[in-house]
């Protein structure tokens, strides 16, 4: 199973320099509803299974024109809300970086709780299974791999591609997931596979489904680290 994991475009707090968190009404501005428009284009020809997303207006704008465009209607998942940060919730980035818990949130977040609300471990925990179950949910329904898209922000994305790389939280902060970047991130029951991350405009027609193998025909022993197989020694193929 594949999940898609886009961020949503730029918004209104985004250029003021604010911490959104979970602040109502925070809309995509005019380039971040361009952002949404082109992800369409971006994903033309990838046969989603479904989108999930966020519950802020955010999200929902950003993911609008695809869910059109495929006829999908996006299933709001609360796991994928955004960081609560709570007493910072609003604040100008420039005055929190004065705060002493902004050193701990840059070098050590697997510590980090914000006052009023929640621990960065804690938003890992929650994403992390929101994505599974999904993935999960999406494969026992179809029967098959399939590709679909989850809707969120920064800090949670970082927070799933930190786990599926196998690296510890505190190290999350080194992961750079722009406004309507997407990640792509490839789960076995063994391992998870990074394909992306933060990608802004590069090729995705590698995660076409391949053509049908021919009956009677033995998988290869040289499958790429897209499979439920080992990674291939000297890396992927490039396909």
């Amino acid at each position: 199973m594949t999940v898609i994991l886009l961020r949503h475009g730029r918004s209104t707090s985004n250029t003021a320099g604010t911490l959104a968190g979970r602040s109502e009404g925070v809309e995509l501005d005019e380039l971040g509803r361009g952002q949404a428009e082109k992800v369409v284009d971006r994903l033309d020809g990838l046969p989603l299974g479904a989108i999930v997303r966020s519950p802020l207006l955010r999200c929902e704008q950003t993911v609008a024109p695809l869910a059109a465009a495929r006829g999908l209607d996006p299933v709001v998942e609360p796991r994928l809300l955004e960081v609560d940060y709570g007493d910072w919730t609003g604040r100008a980035i420039k005055d929190l970086t004065g705060e002493k818990l902004w050193k701990v949130v840059q070098q050590h977040p697997s510590a980090a709780v914000f006052p009023g609300g929640e621990g960065l471990a804690d938003v890992q925990a929650r994403a992390v299974r929101a994505v599974r179950d999904h993935d999960e949910r999406l494969a026992a329904e179809a029967g098959h791999d399939v590709l679909w898209v989850a809707c969120t922000h920064g800090d949670v994305i970082k927070a799933v591609l930190a786990d599926a790389l196998g690296s510890h939280l505190d190290q999350f902060q080194r992961i750079v997931v722009d406004p309507s970047s997407i990640s792509v991130v490839r789960y076995t029951e063994t391992r998870a596979f990074v394909h992306r991350v933060g990608d802004l405009g590069g090729d995705l027609s590698q995660f076409l489904p391949p053509p049908p193998k021919p009956e009677g025909s033995a998988d290869g022993a040289g499958d790429e680290a897209g499979d439920d197989s080992d990674a291939v020694i000297g890396g992927s193929t490039g396909r």
